[in-house]
């Protein structure tokens, strides 16, 4: 028997689950061997003694160079689900050893700059193949190259995504949103610039502090209404899915109703702030902590509403006081940033219970002009998880990337260098494994304008 595909996957955290599972279900078939390095490795016990003979844990330290060297050293092909930040790091490494990489991550400056290099040496850095970005691109480019051979101008391009928590798992939480992907990217969700779009052919630029005072209701199809607000940067990918000319291109992200008002106001009293640490605060209360940001001192939650010119028991106040920051418990963290303290109190508040089920939801909105007629095709998923480890987020993040690694190792991948899947040698492929195999399917309505 010929020698193992040697597979390593570097970090095993929340949206890793599904992954682990399709690369072990496929192992014996396609002869692959997998290393599974993490921090903490010991949570992956019961999932890999099932599958000894076709997988090890490791115990990782990522910013480790020697340990990170020698694992990349002895693995064909390297799947990195650490932070973003490390995947630098991990890319060149590939480099040194020669190595295919694939993650989940947007393609950073600092990766795109290896694209030429990494060509050159054959090899294919696999960025964006997750769930937004990933399976966005996918459904989004499948349904673009279908309009565009029928002849349709695209006019317009929106699209939206969501990890939430499905309506029976959400309790008495009025927010009605739960962690079920990394609770630090949310706190910090829409820092680090303007969002950019183009809507009607005019450039739009919203500062942060602005941002979730600016969301637009959304329907989904059988789902109901939703609130969106747009993402960081929208007009890169007009090159990227070939939409020089539209006039409208937005891409952004889904919460339910209220969320974004109320998360408005934290921005407004910089509780998202994670520039400056707080100092020794540990056992200050809330109610004093949020006091302290109003020019008045007062009675926190009168003093916030009369500053906001908000009702003091209307729905984002009342959001507030469920997270008890008119309360005396204390925030709970010494030398921490704003950002930190309010994470720190959002992990309880917004747990995922051991049986509450998480759920995915995106949109697309596709405005074109075909024979005359302006119309609207509409593409929408809505998938939900089994439970808090069996998530809806980890399936549509681990699923696409999983069947992009067994593609790849087949040599079914035509690109070389720094690609993202937005060609039909990935989504055909794995939008149809993704429907057959596991029901995530898109959703698709048409109508005149």
């Amino acid at each position: 028997m010929t020698s193992p595909t040697r597979l390593l996957l570097l970090g095993a955290g929340r949206s890793a689950s599904a992954l682990i599972d399709y690369l072990l279900a496929h192992a014996p078939a396609e002869n692959w061997f997998l290393t599974v390095a993490d921090a903490q490795p010991a949570h992956l016990a019961p999932v890999l003694a099932a599958h000894s003979q076709y997988t090890r844990p490791v115990a990782l330290d990522a910013h480790d160079a020697a340990q990170l060297d020698e694992l990349v050293s002895q693995a064909d092909l390297i799947i990195s689900m650490l932070p973003a930040a490390l995947h630098p790091v991990v890319a060149r490494a590939c480099l040194r050893y020669r190595r295919h990489l694939a993650t989940a991550s947007y393609v950073s400056a600092e990766i795109r700059a290896l694209h030429d290099e990494a060509a050159a040496a054959g090899l294919v850095f696999l960025m964006e193949c997750g769930l937004d970005p990933g399976l966005d691109h996918l459904s989004a480019m499948q349904t673009l190259d279908q309009l565009r051979a029928a002849g349709a101008k695209i006019t317009a391009f929106r699209s939206y995504c969501g990890g939430l928590v499905a309506p029976e798992s959400e309790g008495a939480n009025p927010w009605r949103y739960k962690f079920s992907w990394n609770p630090r990217n949310v706190v910090l969700a829409g820092q680090g610039g303007p969002a950019q779009y183009l809507e009607n052919g005019e450039l739009k630029a919203i500062p942060y502090k602005e941002l979730f005072a600016r969301a637009q209701v959304l329907a989904v199809p059988g789902h109901g209404h939703f609130e969106g607000y747009a993402n960081r940067d929208s007009l890169g990918y007009r090159e990227i899915y070939g939409l020089h000319d539209v006039q409208t291109m937005l891409r952004g992200t889904l919460r339910r109703p209220g969320y974004c008002g109320a998360w408005q106001v934290l921005v407004a009293l910089g509780l998202t702030d994670d520039a400056q640490k707080l100092g020794n605060a540990a056992t200050l209360p809330w109610q004093e902590l949020v006091a302290s940001r109003l020019p008045q001192p007062a009675e926190a939650a009168a003093a916030l509403a009369a500053q906001l010119h908000l009702d003091p028991h209307g729905p984002e106040l009342t959001r507030l006081a469920w997270l008890a920051l008119f309360s005396e418990r204390p925030v709970g963290l010494a030398n921490a940033t704003a950002a930190q303290l309010l994470e720190h109190l959002l992990l309880e508040k917004w747990a995922l219970g051991p049986h509450d089920r998480d759920q995915v939801v995106m949109l697309h909105q596709f405005d074109y002009e075909l024979a005359g007629e302006a119309r609207r095709r509409t593409a929408s998923l809505v998938t939900t998880g089994r439970d808090a480890t069996h998530t809806a987020m980890a399936q549509t993040v681990g699923l696409p990337l999983g069947m992009a690694v067994r593609r790849l190792l087949r040599g079914e991948v035509a690109g070389r260098g720094v690609v993202i899947p937005i060609t039909s040698d990935f989504y055909e492929p794995i939008l149809a494994e993704l429907a057959v195999d596991y029901g995530i399917v898109f959703q698709e309505q048409d109508e005149r304008r």
